[in-house]
């Protein structure tokens, strides 16, 4: 398995590993990885010459810097359980530095009001620092399909937005919810849950 932690080795590395008749396929995560995300992994690898999987925590979609404190980060776990389905995925997991260079901050982006409801109703900029990010990550991969899953059911149509706006050349592809036995939707939030809440949360 080969992870890249600088996006210039990795956009070296996929260039010379391609062809017009190869395809990429992109999972990009925040980490913490789950049966939700491997079921992502399992459908880009399926369907594409070569799968990329990204895991980085964006500190410009979070409005809360508590938050993205507690974040949980587990790369050496979550890079075993992506061995654990092949080792041929191709993982990049880089610095803040490196995606930012000098200037961590979201560009705006006009997805017509929508990012105004539901949840970014009540996190302001998160989906500004959603399209950032997607969009930086779009440009270092060059992917052909990218994964989603439709749990983040915002996230999904603002991601989709931003691909129309920016005319990105990639085609975003969403993947049904799995869900823990108790019907709540697997996240990797969930695992800051105690099993009380992460029962009550289950009602939702």
């Amino acid at each position: 398995m080969l992870v890249f932690s600088q996006k210039s080795k990795l956009t070296t590395y996929l260039t010379f590993q391609t062809s017009e008749h190869m395809t990429i396929g992109f999972v990009p995560t925040m980490g913490a990885l789950h049966s939700g995300h491997m079921s992502l992994i399992k459908n880009a690898l399926k369907n594409n010459t070569i799968t990329v999987v990204s895991i980085f925590v964006n500190p410009t979609q979070f409005n809360n810097s508590d938050d993205l404190k507690k974040y949980p980060r587990t790369l050496e776990k979550d890079i075993e359980k992506i061995k654990k389905i092949s080792d041929k995925v191709i993982v990049f997991a880089p610095s803040v530095e490196d995606i930012y260079d000098k200037s961590v901050k979201s560009v705006s982006f006009d997805f017509d009001g929508i990012e105004n409801q539901m949840e970014g109703k009540h996190r302001p900029g998160h989906f500004d620092g959603v399209g950032t990010i997607v969009k930086k990550l779009f440009e270092i991969v060059k992917p052909n399909n990218a994964y989603f899953g439709e749990k983040d059911f915002q996230q999904l149509q603002i991601i989709n937005k931003m691909v129309a706006k920016e005319n990105l050349k990639v085609n975003i592809i969403g993947c049904k919810i799995l869900r823990e036995s108790n019907g709540l939707a697997m996240s990797s939030r969930n695992e800051r849950l105690s099993k009380e809440t992460r029962e009550k949360a289950a009602m939702i």
